[in-house]
Order: structure tokens, then sequence, then C-alpha cells
């Protein structure tokens, strides 16, 4: 096991408390007496409900708020995908990578409501209409294991479900959400079902159906419970629609930016829930729940010395509570450790005590990047701000296995800050940072976890964990830390980095996609960049039998930090048609290194590191291109300009002021990217140029776009058009050709139904269902037992040129490298050439 993995579980835990009472870096504000107050009533707080559901987004931000801030409880969102299958109305970040962002978009909303927040090892691979089918692709047993032992470490006492699990009207993985929750409720107090977790069952007293609008249908009019909402956060004074609209408006990669709820202050409002199974309920969710100490042995004392401390808690002197507080602490230590809500509580009540301290910790380091094996030097700073003796004992490092660093203890000072500096070495196993559902490649429907104990947690624990060692009272009182980078940004708010690790250098081909054709050879270029100085080794690239690389190998030399390189190898495809992924590799002092190096950065999130492999798509195929000029207008992200360039085009990125019809004769064709009328307000006045530009005979090619109020039709296309919802998700459905002699089929790559294999995620989405006279549907396909949709793909002829409409997702094939999408998007380029 590696030292992340050993400690995980703990600092995971730790995290997980953390991020609902979050104790302040040294620069911050104080915790307010409301906030400890407020934090003791949790604490006294056993009652507890999972949601369940399937995407971010999915979750009623509004019942969470409710329920862990109004309530009190332990409440937790299982989302079981991490959003990987959908758009994103922000930047160019699609499937795993838009993934990793809707994570952070989740912490960020549970870090406003109050809840906590977990995930399965599902992935979302796009929009499913049946359940079923979404089965299919998930590993359904898989999926189960990881819901039960969700439900077994958090141990809740209700369940809740968004969505109905009666099929139809929704998302298949909406579906499946509720019908999987309703196994997992019973599996996991089944001793007998998925015994190899080492985990106690747990029989959560009921599971509910939080009955939605649009899916009120569905309900029965009996088994309802309907409990009120509203009500206003007691540490802020907002209303908690208010505070759910706010975690909502996290959701920013799915146009939530501006998101508001329509509850307010004093308005009421109340939720539906049908029982699914389990004891009935009449008045409540909690009905007949024990949600106090009582409910577990030798809890009862317990109950009693936390409602002496609430009573007698001293907003004026929060430090006052401490002797209490360290009582309470010696209480709780006589209940069984193995306990899963004991430990919890244990770390819950430490950070109680901190906070009533007033006891502050940071680690600084200068650099925020290191490389394993390097020397770290860290700056530890400790203020406590009450006049309770405390006693620095020293600093711990589980990863490296040892006993307190310290050169000697520090009686603190109120008021007066105390440091210690430290040299220590990052050990060279420690892992690269990557998402840990990253590391290992995953089927089309799981990610791969090899370390089980990472299962369900939201994101990697610290790459270094720290634990700072205080004597309080004669008790020792362990605060966790990890070194972190202060900085300042350009709008001067201070950001703080956490630890990464990285390799000395990082590498990155020019394109995720290199076309070839078959039996011919082309230039690749690799860029090698220095994390480190004096990074020097060997260079080479790995590839499939049948694919020859030249050189060999080539050596580097890097002197300065930051320093690029590029260097060129000459690759040959096979004769045979063929595709093969390409990893680029870096020997430095007998380590091999493969690593790229993706951020995500968005102003809402924290800034993301990503070090997948560095690897390109080569594909292999006979294309021809007749259309070399190109112009492209982007949309809301993604990267067919760079697949487009591939196909040996000249690719111009029009910006607004380029849209004239002047300017665009010199274009073969012009390729609107996707959503772009979604997201951007000055198209629709150029539109006029462009359908000018066509008449004049050139091509325009338009992506999807979703439909909406914000669209109107006769700024869409030349002739009439009307978008819809419908969509084709099977992306194996049979492609008929609806006019197999049109240009668009045959020039000048003839089309066959071999050039629909191999596309991912799905076939289409956003179709047109009603359009002029003026054009013709190119492609049929539907998904199993549904009529054939003819809006996928639309041509017009418009005075002397082409408008294509097309609903394709070549957004995601060209991307992926799929030869058929590459072999069709060159004779849309190329019609009328």
């Amino acid at each position: 096991m590696t030292p992340l993995a050993s400690v995980s579980r703990l600092a995971v835990s730790l995290a997980i408390v953390a991020a609902v009472f979050a104790i302040p870096a040294i620069a911050a504000e104080p915790v307010s007496s409301a906030a400890i107050l407020q934090e003791l009533k949790s604490f006294r707080e056993l009652g507890s409900v999972l949601y369940v559901a399937a995407h971010p987004d999915d979750e009623n931000t509004e019942l969470i708020a409710y329920l862990a801030r109004g309530r009190d409880y332990r409440t937790a969102y299982l989302s079981l995908t991490r959003g990987d299958g959908g758009q994103n109305s922000l930047g160019p970040e699609f499937s795993e990578k838009l993934g990793v962002a809707r994570t952070q978009e989740l912490l960020a909303a549970r870090r406003i409501d109050g809840g906590r927040q977990f995930f399965s090892r599902a992935v979302d691979f796009g929009f499913s209409k049946d359940y079923r089918e979404t089965l299919n692709v998930w590993d359904k047993q898989e999926v189960l294991s990881d819901m039960v032992r969700i439900i077994r470490e958090f141990r809740p006492d209700v369940i809740v479900t968004r969505f109905s699990p009666v099929p139809g009207g929704t998302h298949g993985h909406h579906t499946a959400s509720a019908v999987l929750a309703l196994e997992a409720f019973k599996l996991a107090g089944d001793p007998k079902a998925f015994p190899e977790q080492g985990l106690s069952p747990w029989q959560a007293r009921r599971i509910f159906w939080n009955v939605s609008s649009f899916q009120q249908n569905k309900a029965s009019g009996t088994n309802l419970v309907r409990i009120e909402i509203g009500g206003n956060d007691p540490v802020t004074g907002e209303a908690f629609s208010d505070i759910a609209g706010q975690s909502r408006s996290m959701h920013k990669t799915q146009g939530f930016g501006a998101y508001r709820s329509s509850g307010g202050v004093g308005k009421p409002r109340s939720e539906p829930f049908q029982l699914l199974d389990g004891t009935s309920a009449t008045n409540d969710i909690m009905d007949g729940v024990d949600t106090t100490w009582n409910r577990l042995p030798g809890g009862a004392e317990i109950e009693k010395q936390i409602d002496g401390i609430i009573t007698q808690f001293k907003p004026q002197d929060a430090a006052a509570s401490v002797p209490a507080l360290l009582k309470l602490r010696s209480q709780l230590a006589t209940l069984p450790a193995n306990d899963l809500i004991v430990g919890e509580k244990r770390t819950q009540l430490d950070r109680i005590l901190q906070a009533c301290l007033g006891l502050k910790i940071e680690t600084a380091m200068a650099q925020a990047e290191v490389v394993p094996g390097e020397p770290m030097e860290l700056h530890h700073l400790v203020v406590v701000h009450s006049s309770i003796p405390v006693r620095w004992i020293g600093t711990r490092h589980p990863a490296l296995k040892e006993e307190i660093t310290s050169t000697a203890a520090i009686n603190l000072t109120a008021d007066q800050p105390s440091s210690r500096t430290e040299t220590v070495t990052l050990p060279v196993t420690t892992p690269l940072s990557q998402p840990y559902w990253l590391r290992e490649e995953g089927t089309p429907g799981m990610f791969r976890v090899d370390d089980p104990t990472l299962i369900g947690t939201p994101e990697n624990a610290p790459a270094f964990p720290i634990e700072q060692v205080f004597e309080v009272g004669s008790q020792s009182l362990v605060i966790p830390d990890e070194p972190v980078q202060v900085a300042t940004n350009a709008a001067g708010t201070e950001i703080r980095h956490k630890l990464d690790v990285i390799p000395p250098v990082s590498l990155q081909f020019a394109s995720d996609v290199e076309v070839f054709s078959p039996g011919k050879s082309h230039s690749v270029e690799v860029a090698i960049v220095a994390a480190r100085a004096n990074s020097a080794g060997t260079l080479q690239l790995e590839a499939p039998v049948g694919w020859t690389l030249s050189p060999a190998k080539q050596g580097f030399d890097l002197k300065a930090v930051g320093e690029r390189k590029q260097f060129v190898f000459m690759i040959t495809a096979p004769p045979q048609a063929a595709t093969a992924k390409i990893i680029a590799s870096a020997e430095i002092g007998g380590v091999r290194y493969r690593n790229q190096r993706d951020e995500i950065s968005y102003p809402h999130i924290p800034r993301q590191l990503l070090q997948p492999l560095a690897s390109l798509k080569a594909v292999s195929l006979d294309l021809a291109v007749r259309g070399k000029r190109v112009g492209y207008i982007a949309g809301a992200g993604d990267t067919v300009a760079d697949a487009i360039k591939q196909m040996g085009c000249e690719v111009t990125l029009l910006e607004t002021e380029y849209l004239t019809t002047n300017r665009l004769k010199d274009f073969d064709a012009v390729v609107i990217g996707v959503r772009a009328f979604n997201v951007r307000k000055d198209l629709a006045s150029r539109m006029p140029a462009l359908f000018d530009y066509v008449a004049s005979g050139g091509t325009l090619i338009e992506q999807y776009n979703r439909p909406g109020n914000d669209l109107k039709p006769d700024q869409l296309a030349p002739y009439s058009l009307k978008l819809s919802g419908d969509r084709v998700t099977d992306e194996n459905a049979e492609m008929t050709f609806l006019a197999p002699d049109h240009p668009v089929l045959n020039t000048p790559n003839k089309i066959t139904q071999a050039d629909f294999d191999g596309w991912v995620q799905e076939r289409g989405i956003y179709f047109p269902n009603q359009w002029d006279e003026h054009f013709t549907p190119i492609l049929a396909c539907n998904d199993p037992g549904e009529s054939p949709l003819k809006g996928g793909l639309l041509v017009a002829q418009y005075g002397k040129g082409y408008f294509v409409y097309t609903g394709l997702v070549f957004f995601r094939e060209l991307p992926a490298g799929v030869p058929g999408a590459y072999r069709l998007f060159a004779n849309l380029i190329s019609l009328g050439k």
C-alpha cells in the first residue's frame, strides 16, 4: 500500500468534517460564536439522511440545506456519477476533465449548504433513455457494492432518492439511481452481501422518493409524507432557499452561474416524500428514529454533558466551554473505538475544541509542486487566541511513519504566533498527483479504483498529510494539517495551493489525434518541459506492432525550470487502416515518466492539476479533402478546429469582426462550433453575412445548439428550422442512408456503414424535428424501440453554396479519433468543391 493509501481513510474522514465546519487559516477571521454553538448542536444530533441521485445538479439543495443547517442532521449527497458525459458551458473540458471540474463544483456546493459529498465509480456516459440500458453500461454489481459501502460507512437513518424508480419520463441514469438505491437499501443490512468490504451491516429505517414536480404524475396518493423545509440558517440568518440557490449556482459548467431559488425569507416551503420501502412514517421522514446519543450504548452521559455545554455556552467567551469539552472528550473515549459514527464525532468534537480555543494552524511552503524524493522546507505557524494553557508538542508526518518531530514543546501565549521550520523529504514512492479514479484505465461505464478504501470519497487525500500535536488540560489534541503555498492573485486575493506531486518533466504531443494515410509517414511533434533545472535524459515513443518510429530515442538536456524543447519523430502507419495509442516517455536517472500536464482553472473552484498518460490517438485511414481553407467560429468550447487541421486543412479562428461578406469569401468552408447560439449573443447580427457567403458559393456547417426560448429559428439557418430534444443515445444505432446519391455520402470519400463503427457515447443530440423543404435529410437512426429520426444531418443548397445543420456529435467523435467521423466531416467541408 502506498503512503497515500495508508493514510487516506483517516485524512478523508477528517476532511469530511472539516468541509462542514472548517477551522480558518491563520489569516482568516475567527470562527464565530454562533457557528460554534451551531456545531455543538450538530454534535448533539445523531440523525442522518443520505440523498441519492445520478449526477451533479440532480440534488435538492434546499432540502440538503434545511436538513444539514436547520435540523443539524448528518446529511450527504451520493451522486452516482461525476457528470463526465455532459456539455460544458464554460470551456473546452469534456469527459473525465469535465467530471473533475464538476466534482469540485459539488464540493463547493456542499461547503455552502452544509452537506457532505460521496460518489460511486459509475461513469456518466451521456444521456440514456432507458434505465436498463444504463445498467448494461454500468457494472450493476460494482455500483451496488459502492452504494452499500457508502451506506455502511455513513450509516443513514433515512435514504432519499431524487427520482422515482418507475421508468419513463426522465434520464435513464436518473431511474437507475432510484432502482439501485432500493436494492442497496436492503443489501446494506444483509451480512451476506459484499462481505469482502469488511464493514458491519447497516439497515436504514426507510427509503423515500423525494417527489419532484417533473415526475409527480408517478406518485401515488398513499404513503406520502410532507415536511416544511422553510426557515433561516441560525448562523447567517439567510433563508434556506437562498443558501440553496447559492449552492446550485456553483454548477457553473452547467449554466447555473446566476441561479437563485424561488423561495425567500418567511416564504413557506414543503417537500413531499413517498415511502418506497422500510417502516411507515406519518408526520415526518424521521418518525420513530431516535436522533439522540441515547441510541448508542453509553451515550446517555454524552447527551447529558453536551446539553449542559450548550445551555452554559457563553457567546462572548467560547473558551469558557473548554473544561467541559475536555470532560466530554474523556467520556467519548469510553465508547467503542471502531464505531464509525463515534469516530466521526470524536473528530468533530476536536474541531469544536479547536474553535473554542481559538487555535489556528498553517503549514506554508514556498512551492506547492514537489518531485518525489525532494526535500521540502515546511514553515509551521500556530496561534491561540484564548488564555487556556496549550502546549504545542510537535509535528507528525504519517507518510513517513515517524514519531513526533520537534526540538522542545512550546507553551503557547494568547495572540502571539509561534512557529517551527523543518525540512523533510517527500518519499520517492509518493504517487504523482492525479484524481484517484483516473489513475488506471477503466471501462466505458466504470472507473477503476484499485484501493477500495477510496471508493465513495470525493477527491484525493492530502499528498503529504501532517498532524500537529498539542496538549490541552493533560489531553493530547491532534489536528490534521497539510502544506500549502500562499500566493496572491492579480486581483489581490490570497490563494492557497495544496501540495501537488509532479515529475521533473512533463510531456505533450502537439495534438491529441494524428491522421495518417495507410502506409505513409509523417512527423509528430512532442514537447518536453522542465519542472526542475538540469533535467537530462532520453525521450522516446512507444507504439503497437505495425507502427514504425524513428528515431528510437532522442536525448534532452533542460537547464532551466520552465525550459521547453520540441522533438520531432517520424511515424509510419501500417499499410492497412488502423488506430493506435502512441505514448511518449522520458527516462531520467533510471526512472521513466509518461505524464502530460493539464490544469483546470476556474474562479469558482480550486485549481485542479491532472497528469494523465502523455499519448495521442494515431488514426490510419483513407481520407480525401477538397476544401482546404476553413474558418472556424468558436462556440461553447470544443476541439473540432484542431481535428480539421489534422485533415490537412488550413484553419482560421474567426472573431466577430471577421464575419463580413468580403472577408468570408476567402474560405472554402466555415464551421460554427457547438452551442454557439446558446453562449454567444453576437452571432445573430452576423448571420446575414454568413448567409450571403453561402449564397455566393461557400459552405457553412452549423453544429448542434440546444433548443430554448433564447433561440430564434430565423437566425439559425437561411430556411426555417426547428430544434427539438430528439436524440439518439445508442452510439451503435444502425444508420440508414436516406439520400444515398447525395455528395455528402459520396464525395470525395465514399461513406459506408463501416464509417459509423466505433462511435462513442451517442450518435447525436438535439436534432431538428421540423425543416423547410429545401433541406435534404441525409441519414436516419433511432434508439431501440423508437421511430427513426431524420434530423441528424440536414443539407440545403442556398444560392450557389451549401448550408449544413448537424446534430451528430462530431465534437466527441473527432477528438476520439473515430475514422468514419473524419471521412464524413471531410465530405461536409468539401461540398461544392
